[in-house]
């Protein structure tokens, strides 16, 4: 399959592999906490690469910049859930130290990617 305009994307490639590292961390845990927080941690991670995907698809700088804008906050709410799960002693610190620097690029990487996507007419 042809690879399309957002898989070329860093920031989306850095949101997929956050995403994945999450999903192999939640996948291993019971099933209360898997179906219960697990879910939302997962959900929360695969959506920022899914907005950043569903902005180019819109077309429309204005729809790229709002989907972005809710990757980004798609983010924070991953982060909130990593804090959830560490402080009830489901993941622990080595897992934090491994996805901290993907968290610490990809804020960063977001905000930029936003900055960048202009109106053409402009």
């Amino acid at each position: 399959m042809e690879r399309t305009m957002f898989e070329n994307l860093e920031v989306y490639q850095l949101s997929e592999n956050l995403a994945d590292t999450i999903w192999k961390m939640v996948e291993k845990w019971e099933n209360f906490v898997k179906f219960t927080v697990g879910n939302q941690i997962t959900r929360a991670a695969d959506s920022i690469g899914a907005n950043i995907a569903e902005g180019v698809g819109r077309g429309s700088f204005r729809d790229n910049r709002r989907f972005v804008k809710i990757a980004r906050g798609s983010l924070y709410e991953t982060k909130h859930w990593l804090r959830r799960a560490f402080n009830r002693g489901l993941i622990s610190q080595e897992q934090i130290d491994h996805i901290k620097p993907l968290i610490d690029e990809l804020s960063p990487r977001l905000n930029a990617y936003l900055n960048s996507i202009k109106n053409p007419v402009s």
